[in-house]
């Protein structure tokens, strides 16, 4: 069993954070998997306090105990990409404080989901660092699964996303289509287009305003 996966996008909006609680939430009926995220942007003052409501709502829906805040490293306020955010916050992002959170969480639970921010390509930051998404990725070593979109254009999105992480050597376990539905013969459809053309299987699907994943493949295979 591989340490952990990491959740990405075709773009933002698409439901990351939906499906990614929902997967833990799978995950966690046969092992201890737990939550993870780098960088979030957006979070909510509340009580005096930035609160990282992706955060929470993971870990509420995969039952998921402690302060969900304790599994983001860095929690800025202004709903930007994470880079600019960063800048006006004042609080640059080290890869050096993602790397040892990340490790500290293998350390005490059996596999990590690590969610992306926004894409995959993503600034996190950009002044004289460079630090991409693909780089918290590779640094991460972990392989990516891709939540996309059922509806027109997602053929095009999930494409062009899987071969740029192929194409900076990182590994694609394959797809989970959010929103899907399979009396829709379009929908349907570029779900099969999307394996035929990218070779990498979709691994599931959620229907809209579904609580739970629909398994196409072994979820063993993600781990």
């Amino acid at each position: 069993m591989s340490r952990g996966l990491f959740v990405t996008g075709t773009g933002t909006d698409v439901g990351k954070t939906f499906v990614t609680a929902l997967l833990l939430k799978k995950l966690r009926e046969s092992i201890d998997a737990v939550y993870y995220k780098a960088v979030l942007s957006g979070a909510e003052m509340i009580g005096g306090r930035l609160t990282a409501g992706d955060a929470y709502h993971v870990c509420r829906t995969a039952g998921i105990t402690g302060e969900p805040n304790d599994n983001v490293s860095y929690i800025y306020e202004h709903p930007l990409s994470p880079h600019l955010a960063a800048r006006l916050e004042g609080r640059p992002v080290e890869a050096e404080r993602i790397r040892a959170d990340f490790d500290a969480l293998c350390a005490a639970h059996e596999f990590v989901v690590a969610e992306g921010s926004g894409g995959i390509v993503c600034p996190i930051r950009f002044d004289e660092k460079r630090i991409m998404l693909t780089d918290i990725i590779k640094m991460l070593g972990l392989d990516i699964v891709i939540v996309s979109a059922a509806a027109l254009g997602s053929i095009n999105s999930a494409v062009l996303t899987c071969e740029y992480a192929r194409s900076l050597g990182i590994g694609v376990r394959g797809f989970i289509l959010n929103r899907y539905d399979g009396s829709d013969i379009m929908q349907s459809d570029n779900l099969r287009m999307i394996e035929a053309l990218t070779g990498a299987p979709v691994i599931a699907y959620a229907e809209a305003n579904g609580s739970e994943l629909v398994f196409l493949r072994d979820i063993r295979e993600l781990l």
